[in-house]
């Protein structure tokens, strides 16, 4: 581990000088200083003192963070076939995150799941087909290569009316799907 490198990244990511962090832990700034370059490495008490002064801990200093994953390919995906329509998971366990993304197969003359109000907001692409935005007795229209964007203040659901699949790319946030 670069223990100079990562300590820079923590002062740097609070916009501390090396001053600020060299008078916060009652280090000099010229120590601090080589300890960030690997010229001289810090002992236990003194990083703990360092770490103090950066709002971390050893611990948290040393936990090896799992690599996140940032590409997902179709083997990462779960698609869950329903009756009237499927859903594609694109994006594994997306609860944990801020957004929720899947891939909406409607068939010709079907409609989507009812989204309940909620305290969020929600982005569609529509990939292939056509469908309408169902809230609450109003229907909005959205063809292919057209986006849609609306607040979850209201039940909605997506209504294919056409004679093909439609594909929609559908984003929430927070998760709900």
């Amino acid at each position: 581990m670069d223990i100079g490198h990562r300590l820079k990244q923590m002062r740097i990511r609070q916009s501390l000088t090396l001053e600020e962090l060299a008078s916060r832990s009652e280090l000099s700034k010229g120590f601090l200083s080589q300890v960030e370059r690997n010229i001289t490495s810090p002992s236990i008490a003194t990083l703990i003192d360092i770490l103090e002064a950066l709002g971390s801990s050893l611990s948290e200093f040393f936990r090896e963070e799992k690599e996140e994953q940032v590409v997902f390919r179709k083997s990462d995906f779960f698609v869950d076939e329903r009756d009237d329509y499927a859903v594609h998971w694109i994006v594994p366990n997306t609860q944990k995150n801020e957004m929720e993304p899947i891939l909406l197969e409607i068939p010709a003359k079907s409609r989507s799941f009812s989204v309940a109000p909620h305290n969020g907001e929600e982005f569609g692409y529509v990939l292939d087909g056509a469908i309408s935005i169902d809230r609450d007795g109003k229907t909005t229209p959205v063809r292919k290569g057209e986006t849609f964007y609306l607040k979850g203040r209201e039940d909605h659901a997506l209504v294919n009316n056409g004679n093909k699949t439609a594909k929609v790319l559908w984003v929430s946030t927070p998760p709900i799907f």
